[in-house]
């Protein structure tokens, strides 16, 4: 089964102020999601899912969606703050839905293979979806690795894949960004510290981070064997944040819990790619010199779709 690229599109870019999703980029009017499709469709993906809201639905169907008709099959999921486990119910003054662990989650029925995730606003690169698309075609079985003496923490241990940037290659100039700032050991993920507020002025030799840390921009490979531990962790995560009004379950954070109990393992997939986002609207105009560059040097066509 060829594997399917879910794409989280249900923020609405707080900081950025309007739906950047759908904020023409590229030459012709493409988007950043337009240029991570593309570098699916030519890695090998068949199909995409969208976790949007609702109450987006038309807007992103219609100027989003409906140009990668005959390119790759479509599919949607609704994520709302509503939609949780039974026995769970929404607190009083919640408003948003509870973050990107949660949206994996609302995915999971739609699910029926092997998947990518990645946010509907970052731009990972051609690199980045060929080596997802590698191992999510052919997972390699988590065993002993004579060279290192790696063991895995159970023979049973589900494996996932992660790409990692630098940190210092994922900065903005205009304002602090939050990173998953990650320890690898033998090339595995051993965890994962959510790092919020980090400034470009932090960054460098001597300072709070050195620059080459590992970071998680969610670009994850999975086997459906994460959505049993996305389960359990959002269940807890409930019983013990539920009544906090802005409590986010973030994938990151559970992806290491997984880790932490050996329930999976992560080989983390270093890229030459670039990494580049809008988290704010004064990127998108380094966003656009980026990709006219790259336009030009033919790593992409002039037109996607």
């Amino acid at each position: 089964m060829q594997p399917t690229l879910l794409v989280l599109a249900a923020g609405m870019g707080s900081r950025y102020g309007g739906l950047k999703q759908i904020d023409p980029v590229g030459p012709t009017g493409e988007t950043v999601l337009d240029y991570a499709v593309f570098d699916a469709v030519r890695a090998g993906f068949k199909r995409v899912v969208f976790v949007i809201r609702e109450e987006f639905a038309e807007i992103f169907k219609t100027q989003v969606a409906a140009k990668y008709a005959g390119h790759i099959a479509v599919d949607y999921v609704y994520q709302s703050v509503a939609a949780l486990p039974e026995g769970f119910a929404v607190p009083a003054g919640r408003e948003k839905p509870w973050g990107t662990g949660h949206a994996v989650w609302c995915a999971g029925a739609v699910l029926g293979g092997n998947f990518a995730v990645i946010n509907a606003d970052d731009f990972y690169g051609a690199d980045s979806f060929a080596q997802l698309g590698g191992f999510l075609a052919a997972p390699v079985t988590a065993g002993f690795d004579p060279m290192s003496g790696h063991r895995p923490p159970k023979a049973t241990a589900a494996e996932f894949a992660m790409v990692g940037f630098r940190l210092d290659r994922t900065l903005s100039e205009h304002g602090a960004v939050s990173r998953g700032v990650c320890t690898v050991n033998y090339g595995k993920l051993a965890g994962i510290v959510e790092q919020t507020g980090i400034l470009p002025v932090e960054v460098g030799a001597g300072r709070k981070f050195s620059g080459e840390e590992t970071v998680s921009m969610n670009c994850w490979g999975f086997t459906p064997a994460v959505l049993a531990g996305l389960d359990v962790q959002f269940r807890e995560f409930l019983a013990e944040k539920g009544q906090e009004p802005k409590a986010e379950f973030y994938l990151p954070a559970a992806v290491a819990g997984m880790v932490g109990r050996a329930e999976a393992m992560v080989r983390v997939l270093p890229t030459a790619s670039t990494w580049f986002g809008v988290t704010y609207r004064e990127d998108k105009p380094r966003v656009q010199a980026v990709i006219a560059e790259l336009v030009a040097s033919g790593a992409y066509p002039a037109r996607l779709f």
